[in-house]
Parts: structure tokens; sequence; C-alpha cells
């Protein structure tokens, strides 16, 4: 037998216990779920990643591993071990009783999403649109819970609309990236029910909701309110439960301020007339990550940002505050003025404090993953 002959049987007796070892771990993920569901804990724990990963890479680093591969390896496992987690609980019926839920505007992207996460709960889910022949009012006459998910435009007319049908000791909740007029409209049309405003804070696209930060705006009940956040957290979601003045000044910042400031870049660009393909050719990591964010939001639906930029009662604060911010950089860049521009920048940096060192590495690991990519510049 050859040397090499010999390296590759060790490597596939290594690969072999890797396997057990993954088979092992899967099953105390099992274990894991039953023990949470027994204490009452969620699912999904932030804390307790950012934990594990950060303990991961620094043994990594005392063996001369590679920065950034046991940590990639652990996410997986760990995305594995909630996925198992969750199968368990959906087994073991997390989504209490059985119910009717009516998802009118069931057949948008975010209809269709929740439509599959109750369903796949055990729950009977009735959608009702424009075009379907069942009708939002009979939908939600039928309906043990009634979700609202249309555009921001139109919802408070189809909360008038279903709210007095919806039975009392129901539940009813909205999808909307505003909250304060939608949980306002839902306790006036629904005076017997309970009422929760939801915001989920990420697209129809995702895959799992595991990680996914979910808003919760309590309006009245707390039967509706606990049943929404046992369902949602036994499926990995991280819940969030505030009032509905403070999620809409969140957002004023979390969406408005920088969705604002994302459009405005990629208006620039086109005013100024690049080349975006010739500007790759050129590209740092950081821009093309800039670049990225920018081409990702106007992939997406006009109307749905114009909502959220006019919607908010907070934008034109937030607005004001980044025009008279840019105002202000521009002076200073006019004028020369290179020591007024490093202070505004150093007492910025002051102001974020250690998020700085926390957002270095984050996006160190986000540009060395993207220009890794084939066909990457």
């Amino acid at each position: 037998m050859s040397a090499l002959d010999s390296i590759r049987d060790r490597l596939d007796a290594l690969d072999g216990r890797l396997v057990d070892l993954l088979a092992e771990r899967a099953a105390l993920a099992a274990e894991a779920a039953e023990a949470k569901a027994r204490g009452g804990l969620p699912l999904y724990d932030r804390a307790r990643e950012a934990e594990l990963l950060e303990g991961v890479e620094r043994r990594a680093a005392a063996r001369g591993l590679p920065p950034g591969l046991a940590g990639d390896v652990l996410r997986r496992l760990l995305a594995e071990s909630t996925r198992v987690q969750a199968d368990w609980n959906r087994r073991r019926g997390a989504g209490g009783a059985p119910r009717r839920i009516a998802i009118v505007g069931g057949t948008g992207g975010m209809g269709r999403l929740f439509h599959r996460f109750f369903r796949d709960l055990g729950h009977e889910v009735l959608a009702a649109g424009l075009d379907t022949a069942l009708r939002p009012v009979e939908a939600a006459a039928r309906a043990d819970v009634v979700v609202v998910s249309v555009p921001i435009e139109a919802t408070e007319a189809v909360i008038g609309e279903v709210g007095p049908a919806v039975r009392e000791g129901g539940l009813l909740c909205d999808l909307t990236s505003v909250k304060g007029a939608p949980v306002r409209a839902m306790l006036g049309a629904a005076p017997g029910a309970d009422v929760v405003g939801m915001h989920p804070m990420f697209g129809p696209m995702v895959r799992s909701l595991r990680g996914q930060t979910v808003v919760l705006c309590p309006g009245r009940g707390e039967a509706g309110l606990g049943w929404l956040r046992a369902a949602l957290s036994s499926q990995g979601a991280v819940v969030k439960v505030t009032d509905p003045e403070t999620h809409d000044r969140m957002m004023s910042v979390v969406q408005v301020l920088t969705h604002f400031s994302t459009i405005a870049l990629g208006t620039a660009l086109r005013r100024l007339g690049v080349d975006v393909p010739e500007s790759l050719s050129f590209t740092s990591p950081i821009y093309r990550l800039e670049l990225t964010m920018v081409g990702r939001l106007f992939a997406q639906d006009a109307g749905l940002y114009a909502e959220i930029e006019m919607r908010n009662p907070e934008t034109p604060r937030v607005i004001g505050a980044l025009r008279e911010s840019a105002d202000r950089l521009a002076e200073l860049v006019a004028a020369g003025d290179r020591a007024g521009f490093v202070s505004e920048f150093r007492e910025t940096a002051r102001w974020l404090g250690p998020f700085t060192a926390r957002a270095l590495a984050e996006s160190a690991a986000l540009m060395d993953w993207l220009t890794s990519r084939p066909g990457s510049p």
C-alpha cells in the first residue's frame, strides 16, 4: 500500500466518524427540543448561538484552522438542529389544538408563506382574496383566526370590512409594516375579538422562520397573543413584543431611514450615469456589498417601498435628520474642512461604541463570502 493509500484510508475513517458524530448530534437536538418544550423555552436562542460560534472560532484558531471554517460548519449544524427541533415541535402539536385560520390576501407572497406556516402546524387554512371564490367576509366569519395580509394602503379598509365578521373570542391580526393605525382599526372593527398587530421582519422568500424576527403588538386579549407567540417560537422565530407606537418609531429607523438612503444611493448612481457592470470590474468588496443591497432593493416592489416611506408617522423626522446630516457633511467637504470632517466621523464612531468592532467582523465575513463566489469580480 502506498503512502497516499494509507492517508486516504485514514481520511475515510475520519469521514465515517464525522457522519456518526453528525447522527449523534441530530439525536441530541431532538432531545433538546423536548427539554425546551418542557421548560417553556423558545426554540431559537440568538445569544446562545453567538456564544457557541465565538467559542468554536477561538478553539479553531488555537488549533491553527483558517478563520471562518469552523464557524461555517457550526452554522450549518445549528441550522439543521433548528430544523430537527421544529419538526419535533410540529409532530407534538406545537400549534395547539387545530384551528381554522382565514388569511385575507392569502394569494399574495406573505399570505402564501403564512398559509404554509399554519398548515404545517396542523391547522385548516382558508385563503381569500380578490380572485378567490371564497370572499374575505365569508372566510372571516368561518374562522377562529383572521390574518389580514394585504397592501398597506388597503389594510385599514379591509380590516373595516372583515373585522365585524370575526367571532367573539377569535383572533384578528395583520401583517403590515406599520402598526399604530392598523391596530386601532382592528380594535374598533372587532370589539369582541383578541387583536394582535404582527410584523414579520422578512419577505416571502425565506425558507424557514429560523432566526427570523417577528414583532407582535398586543392590542387586546392575552389568549390570542400567547397562542400566536408560541406558534412562531416553536418554529424558530425570534418574537419581539412591543406596543404599536414603539414599533413605528423603531421602524422609522430600521426600515424608513435605511431604505430611503439605499434608494437615494441607487438614484444617485442612475443620475450620474454609472455603468454598473463596468464599475464592478473596479470593485472593492465594500462597494460590491453596498451595490448588492441597492440591487436587492430595486428588484422588489416599488409600491411597497413607497408605502413604507410614506405611511410611517415618524418619516418626516428621520428623513429630516438624514438630510441635515448629509448637508453638514457636504458643507465640510466643499469647504475642505478636514478637521471638521474627522471630528464628525470620530464623534459618530464614539457614539456607535463597541458595535463598530462587531460590524467590522461581520462585514468581513460577508465580504469574504461574496468575493469567494464563482463569477465574482
